[in-house]
């Protein structure tokens, strides 16, 4: 199964961005418009100028800004998928695809749960499997990659992130399994570790994760203009340091 953009995307070339979620570009036909741009990190090594990159259109004639980026092509000549609205469904499309083999065997998967109180939400709630304890599951996107195949998260100081393993590390204390999945929208990664230098809390809270029994896997994406699928497997490591 893969995810198909609907329509064809638009080839531009991007100049800034700016205001978390805007961005200036150039497409081919020389036209200069201001794009959406859907990620809330430092987009480390994806925001180049000049660099290759492609729009989606929407058709609600009531946004204003109608073009969305979806896709650069990094310097190297990676693809990456840098929407973090798409990571969900991807994920979501490899489990019933059966390609996350750590998922399998649950027949009900429902999206956006709410939480004890109300004032948080899980991903996705996985439940039905025989012999498989109910299992709430956090999606992360990973655009961010430095050398020899290693991708990081976050890729800026995420306080939102922490908050998330602090509610599977609860859930696990409450009897569920629990599951971080880390969608990486590349195809050159063969491990994701959490970003040390960038958010040093989130890195610590993530190895008390691990070791409380949250589960911690990561699948890594084709990406191309016609449409971007979850297909392999990497490491997913909690980093070097051990939790005292």
């Amino acid at each position: 199964m893969r995810m198909q953009f609907t329509q064809p995307l638009t080839r531009a070339r991007p100049v800034r961005r700016y205001k978390r979620f805007l961005a200036d570009v150039v497409c081919d036909d020389g036209t200069e418009t201001t794009v959406h741009c859907p990620n809330t990190g430092a987009m480390l090594g994806c925001d180049v100028p000049d660099s290759v990159v492609w729009l989606s259109c929407s058709q609600n004639a009531k946004r204003k800004y109608p073009l969305t980026w979806e896709i650069v092509e990094t310097c190297t000549g990676v693809s990456v998928g840098i929407n973090t609205n798409r990571s969900n469904r991807l994920v979501r499309e490899a489990i019933e695809a059966g390609v996350v083999v750590e998922l399998a065997g649950y027949p009900s998967i429902q999206a956006e749960v709410t939480l004890g109180s109300g004032r948080s939400r899980i991903d996705f709630f996985l439940s039905g499997g025989q012999a498989l304890k109910d299992c709430y599951l956090e999606v992360k996107n990973v655009t961010a990659a430095v050398q020899d195949g290693i991708a990081i998260f976050p890729d800026a100081v995420s306080a939102r992130g922490t908050k998330h393993l602090r509610e599977l590390i609860g859930l696990v204390e409450s009897g569920f399994r629990a599951v971080l999945c880390f969608c990486v929208q590349r195809d050159d990664v063969a491990e994701v570790r959490p970003a040390e230098a960038i958010d040093p809390t989130y890195a610590s809270t993530l190895r008390e994760a691990v070791a409380a029994g949250v589960e911690l896997i990561a699948y890594r994406a084709k990406v191309g203009p016609e449409g971007i699928a979850l297909y392999r497997r990497v490491r997913a490591a909690p980093g070097a340091t051990p939790v005292r």
